[in-house]
């Protein structure tokens, strides 16, 4: 019954990091297509061939998902909840992309985490959260939308004097580097977050302890899971993004792409935190806008994204902690 358990829980996980890649392939490829430096279906393979690199890079962020949020959860009981952990965050994610609604997947699972911990009984590590979570839940957005202006802002200086239609070429070969460096990123980010989730699944189950290295199998089936969903494209987000805010051009595609990138491999790296790569591309577009002028931002858009953003982790919560009742109701 615990080998089924774990089997059908690492399942349902490789479904997430499934829903993650199609909710989130427009983070990496929305600008580059709305440019038309590439085509969708060119972007997208991309995407998925970078996603698949990005995800063998580190383990700093699986680290902090399977250690640092809650605490591991004990027999078939912990088990139902990161089943239930894991039901939040897929049921947030499909109804945000139904919606079109750029939500961050990874948010959602925490979120789920949480709500289901908090359901079964198990400790929240309350500091985990606070630092690793919500700090640079404010924080990356703030940080993506500063960053992206002064980028565009040095463009627009150094390519001053520049002939506008040859800088427009030129920037959208440029998009296909950057929009490659967005997609490893979000491999780098997205992919580590279930590795996280099925490496707490196996510790449960006594098949892993922590401390160990990630098993290989663990880190390709979360990748290519990844991959496979952002190969199906999320074509309503990727609207969203890449029309509903702005118009970019191809400098501000290069500038916004270039500043989403930049911060995912900071923060992976240096502090290990599992950032929204949807929060850090989103703000980071509308700080690139607004160096046209700020009006030229569809700010009502950006409103309605950004108070998604905020009910995401207690939305995909209270689904947890419901679909926990009901495990525990007629399972448990």
């Amino acid at each position: 019954m615990d080998t089924f358990a774990l089997i059908v829980t690492v399942a349902v996980a490789l479904f997430f990091t499934y829903t993650n890649g199609f909710h989130d392939s427009a983070n990496a490829i929305a600008t580059s297509v709305s440019t038309r430096a590439l085509t969708p279906r060119a972007a997208l393979a991309m995407a998925a061939v970078m996603n698949l690199a990005g995800a063998f890079l580190g383990s700093g962020v699986a680290k902090t998902v399977s250690e640092g949020l809650i605490e591991t959860p004990k027999g078939s009981t912990g088990l139902g909840i990161l089943f239930a952990a894991l039901v939040g965050a897929i049921v947030w994610n499909l109804v945000t992309w139904y919606f079109g609604l750029p939500s961050s997947s990874s948010h959602a699972l925490f979120g789920g985490l949480v709500g289901a911990a908090l359901a079964g009984g198990t400790e929240v590590l309350w500091n985990g959260v606070v630092n690793k979570v919500i700090i640079p839940m404010f924080l990356s957005p703030v940080v993506g939308l500063i960053i992206g202006y002064i980028v565009m802002t040095a463009i627009l200086w150094l390519f001053r004097k520049a002939n506008p239609h040859k800088a427009k070429r030129g920037f959208r070969i440029a998009q296909t580097v950057s929009a490659a460096g967005m997609a490893l990123g979000h491999g780098l980010q997205d992919a580590q977050k279930t590795m996280g989730v099925v490496v707490m699944a196996l510790v449960i189950s006594g098949h892993e302890t922590y401390g160990d290295p990630i098993p290989v199998w663990v880190k390709v089936v979360c990748a290519a899971m990844l991959s496979l969903g952002t190969y199906a494209g999320g074509w309503r987000i990727m609207r969203t993004l890449g029309r509903k805010i702005i118009e970019l051009d191809p400098p501000q595609g290069f500038a916004a792409e270039t500043t989403g990138a930049s911060i995912m491999f900071t923060t992976a790296y240096l502090f290990k935190a599992p950032i929204s790569t949807t929060h850090v591309i989103t703000s980071a577009i509308m700080g690139v806008g607004a160096t046209k002028r700020v009006n030229a931002v569809r700010w009502g858009v950006a409103k309605n994204i950004v108070l998604g953003w905020f009910i995401t982790m207690p939305a995909a919560a209270l689904v947890a902690a419901a679909a926990f009742g009901i495990i525990k109701l007629t399972i448990l």
